[in-house]
């Protein structure tokens, strides 16, 4: 047996990473068409982020658990791969059933179920590639991860536009029913991510654990870790209940917003498992899932730390374009809120090309972006992009031509292949590999999280502050990435 992993083939890598031009299909269908759904159904501009709570809520319970799940699974698919097939199986029923929805709640109670569905196999593709490749491959495999991502979403996003336009199917329909154009589009995407994620299912191999055990000692991994004790979890524990029960004391006393309770439960239900782990430790009942991952949250790496930071900013900023990007263009550039105009789904059907534009953009980002780094580092590129990406989103407020709004796709394009990539192949370098599945879980907290605060305090501010104008929702984006890339200067990191 080598001492070192292989290096892989180009082909290799492509077929690994082929699944996720599948997976983004249901990713880039469910970004740029459940709003439209949602208030095709009635629901109201400042209901949009409340219903959305689903998307976030379910990655923060779903990764980590298959994260864990994953770094101790191994039969005869392998060690990841059970998660592709059942999660792409669950996703597929999930994408057919969606623009069926007869009801507002039934399309929300299938949103959850996707975005479940979805994170089952997109968690482990991410340590798939940590399992296997070589660390000096690892920029490599996420960079290709990145350009599936950008061709999938290319064609997902526009789908609804071609299916109107090439096909001539209608892109209206009665009030409170779901357009044939759109329902076709979720029917292909359902296809498409079944038949690529079987495609990297049959095309590729993993390592036995034995094998990444051995591969693991080789490479000599001299990460140091605090060790885990209860006293590790009182760590901020009575600041996080103090805050807790300020925040819903304050809706509750003050009649705020129903949707600020979400930002208040959620710091409880934090606080609540802190003391869980922290009464688990002291009775000694530890070898269980929920302290492990309780455990490796609280000793996370210091560059994982830091990073969590960038993403905070950066996931607010894609949160807001994805919830409000139907919203702003329809009502700031087509003039139109109402569902069932011919302007607001010319304007719906638009805002699918502006994703897959920018999807596109991303695509060829994938390319650059190595290249840059091998100039720059690996924190100039990745401000670089953030910066790119605000300027894209704060140029839809001076920009008054709908057409326009495609340049503003190109700097949106640059930050998203930009966060797909160069986070995770820092993180996968300050990790050790037995944790890879359980650590790309924890990092997604730091996605999840700044979503649901997106979803808790959003709806609150165009509705009070912007007077339901959701096009200033997409220039708070805009803010949020330049804080992203300011936070980036903190960020310090081995080179290995």
């Amino acid at each position: 047996m080598a001492d070192q992993k292989p290096q892989l083939s180009f082909w290799q890598i492509w077929n690994m990473c082929f699944g996720f031009l599948g997976i983004q299909f249901g990713f880039a269908l469910q970004n740029g068409n459940v709003s439209r759904i949602f208030q095709t159904l009635g629901a109201s501009i400042d209901d949009i982020p409340i219903l959305w709570i689903a998307a976030p809520l379910t990655g923060l319970i779903v990764q980590p658990i298959i994260g864990y799940m994953s770094d101790k699974t191994w039969g005869k698919l392998g060690r990841r791969r059970p998660y592709f097939l059942w999660g792409a199986i669950l996703t597929t029923l999930a994408l057919v059933i969606m623009p069926n929805s007869p009801t507002l709640w039934i399309a929300a109670g299938m949103l959850w179920i996707m975005d479940a569905s979805i994170n089952v196999t997109m968690e482990p593709f991410r340590a798939l590639v940590g399992d296997n490749l070589p660390k000096k491959q690892r920029a490599t495999g996420f960079a290709m991860q990145s350009f599936f991502i950008g061709i999938g979403a290319v064609v997902a996003s526009a789908l609804p536009w071609m299916m109107t336009n090439w096909f001539e199917i209608s892109n209206v329909a009665p009030e409170g029913q779901i357009p044939d154009s759109v329902k076709f589009s979720f029917y292909f995407g359902a296809a498409v991510l079944f038949i690529a994620v079987g495609w990297t299912i049959i095309k590729t191999k993993e390592y036995s654990p034995q094998e990444l055990a051995h591969f693991e000692q080789a490479e000599q991994d001299n990460s140091v870790h605090a060790v885990v004790t209860p006293t590790i979890f009182t760590q901020g524990l009575v600041r996080n209940g103090a805050i807790a029960l300020a925040i819903l004391a304050s809706v509750f006393v003050f009649e705020l917003e129903k949707e600020l309770y979400l930002a208040g439960i959620g710091l409880a239900l934090f606080t609540a498992m802190q003391l869980l782990a922290k009464k688990m430790g002291q009775s000694a009942k530890t070898d269980n899932g929920f302290y492990h991952v309780m455990g490796d949250l609280f000793t996370m790496p210091e560059a994982m730390k830091q990073l969590a930071w960038v993403q905070f900013f950066s996931w607010f900023a894609l949160f807001a374009m994805w919830i409000y990007t139907t919203s702003a263009v329809t009502s700031y550039h087509y003039g139109s809120s109402d569902a069932t105009s011919q302007l607001f789904n010319d304007g719906a059907d638009w805002v699918g090309i502006l994703f897959a534009a920018y999807n596109g953009f991303a695509a060829l980002a994938a390319v650059v972006i190595p290249v840059c780094v091998k100039r720059m580092g690996l924190k100039a590129t990745h401000m670089l992009n953030l910066g790119l990406g605000a300027l894209g989103l704060m140029s839809f407020l001076i920009i008054n031509d709908p057409q326009l709004l495609l340049l503003s796709m190109v700097g949106i394009g640059f930050a998203w292949a930009s966060i797909l990539s160069l986070p995770y192949a820092l993180l996968s370098s300050q990790v050790p590999s037995a944790k890879m599945g359980v650590y790309m879980g924890i990092f997604n907290f730091f996605i999840v999280i700044p979503q649901l605060l997106a979803a808790s305090i959003l709806g609150v501010l165009v509705k009070n502050l912007f007077q339901g104008q959701a096009i200033y929702a997409l220039l708070l984006g805009g803010l949020s990435f330049l804080i992203a890339a300011a936070c980036m200067l903190r960020v310090k990191y081995q080179n290995q």
